[in-house]
């Protein structure tokens, strides 16, 4: 029912003259997705408050409410044939439901409510959809959905996720939200947070780390209330700098349960470096920071190791905020083992002294969809030097695209062999004494893997060639011959 509306959806938003693209299914769907999700929880606060005899009082004005203004109903359960619609439902929408909403921003108590997430998400939004006529089309397919029960939320969040990924296909910026869920829930187990432990992403993007790091702790033991609590409030962390990444993460990870997530809209790379405390630090990093970026000059002087990549900039970012003892999961393109560049040798240099790189998993080529890069995965602890690096190759037997994507199953001898570095055909160790002490060349060489049966030389291909000729020739003067 739930990949059926959206289809229907994104078929009545793509007739709309405000909604070009995926970027723009993604995010209307999202907010009117967010509003009666907001009922549905609301509905059941209160059903929690009677059943202990107390009063709930809503968020949302009366006036606003979803069953108010977006779907009032008749006796027998239908949509009142009065209900809005055309330019009066674009104007109230436009006139005064956003305005009413953006308010929550300054109204709230603090910045770990819902309240505040709300008004934070519709100071960044904008209502695309041109024709009132379509919205309430939107309007009357959404409120089919259910979110009362864990099972409708979780299928929800699923096929929430399956929207991300189809605009991260979609190209252009769009990829950049999306790492495949196979990798990322690899690297939390690889990773192992613990509940009581902070875990942050500065590039947070659609929040895949936060949300499959919640999902993995939510099911790591059985929960107390105050666990409960601690995952909710006290456990996920993250920015991001453009504000459809930023509304699709916090929709993202409120879909999948955390109500009011620490998600900050800002610049994380606008932070000076020098201005991280110890109160400032998180336990677990997990990031798939963007590469290939170029960042300003007023940018760079944030850091010590001064560079124009983007990534190079987060991963300094993400060393210096880790507490010590600290663990992370850093996707990073492969390049970065080898560059020659000062600033590449430097970060090398630093990463190796300051943290203990233990692992490196070097992914194949079209890991990520749409993107040709190749990327590696760096595992690192902070608070010790390096002694041993073990690097893992994943050599899979097709080529991955859309079609052939990366699974669990790819990385299941990864995950196996980590645990104890084990050599393989695929995996062996280098020690930091044995590389070169003045470029620190961590390149990704694989001494185990078997060479391909070797290719003939040409002078032998001819011969065998003539043998051919020869042997064809005497064939068919045996044939004449008996004719």
């Amino acid at each position: 029912m739930f990949e059926q509306t959206f289809k229907n959806i994104d078929d009545i938003l793509h007739k709309d003259a405000g909604c070009g693209s995926e970027l723009d299914y993604v995010e209307q769907t999202s907010w009117v997705l967010f509003l009666k999700y907001l009922d549905d929880l609301e509905r059941d606060k209160a059903t929690e408050a009677e059943l202990s005899g107390k009063t709930y009082t809503p968020i949302i004005a009366p006036d606003y409410q979803w069953t108010v203004w977006a779907t009032p109903k008749l006796a027998n359960g239908a949509i009142d044939h009065n209900a809005l619609t055309g330019d009066d439902l674009a104007d109230f929408v436009n006139i005064q439901l956003f305005p009413y909403l953006k308010k929550f921003k300054t109204s709230a108590d603090s910045a770990d409510t819902i309240e505040y997430k709300i008004g934070e998400i519709f100071s960044e939004l904008k209502n695309r959809i041109q024709s009132g006529y379509n919205l309430r089309e939107v309007i009357n397919r959404i409120d089919e959905l259910r979110f009362r029960t864990h099972a409708e939320k979780h299928e929800m969040s699923h096929l929430y996720e399956d929207k991300i990924k189809n605009m991260g296909n979609a190209g252009r910026n769009g990829g950049e939200y999306y790492t495949p869920r196979p990798l990322i829930k690899t690297i939390v187990k690889v990773v192992a947070p613990q509940i009581g432990n902070t875990i942050y992403d500065g590039a947070v993007g659609s929040a895949g780390f936060l949300c499959e790091a919640f999902e993995y702790l939510k099911h790591s033991k059985t929960l107390t209330t105050t666990d409960v609590v601690t995952l909710q409030k006290k456990t996920f962390y993250g920015k991001e700098k453009k504000s459809l990444a930023y509304i699709i993460g916090t929709m993202n990870m409120i879909l999948h349960g955390v109500e009011a997530p620490n998600i900050v809209h800002t610049n994380t790379l606008a932070e000076n470096l020098a201005d991280i405390q110890e109160k400032d630090r998180y336990d677990i990093v997990l990031a798939n920071p963007p590469f290939g970026g170029k960042e300003r000059a007023e940018v760079q002087q944030n850091f010590p190791i001064r560079t124009g990549e983007t990534a190079s900039l987060f991963l300094q970012h993400f060393i210096k905020i880790l507490k010590a003892g600290g663990k992370a999961g850093v996707v990073i393109k492969n390049t970065f083992l080898s560059n020659t560049d000062n600033a590449s040798i430097a970060l090398r240099k630093q990463l190796l002294e300051n943290c203990n790189l233990h692992t490196v998993l070097d992914l194949p080529g079209g890991t990520f969809t749409g993107a040709g890069v190749k990327t590696v995965v760096l595992f690192f602890e902070k608070g010790s030097a390096t002694q041993n690096v073990w690097f893992y190759q994943l050599n899979l037997d097709r080529n991955l695209g859309k079609t052939n994507a990366l699974n669990e199953k790819d990385l299941a001898e990864f995950v196996e062999l980590q645990k104890t570095k084990a050599e393989s055909e695929n995996s062996w160790s280098v020690a930091v004494k044995d590389i070169d002490q003045t470029t620190f060349d961590l390149s990704a060489k694989n001494p185990n893997k078997k060479e391909a049966a070797a290719l003939r030389q040409p002078q032998d291909i001819l011969a065998a060639m003539a043998a051919l000729d020869k042997q064809s020739a005497e064939l068919l003067a045996t044939i004449n011959a008996l004719l």
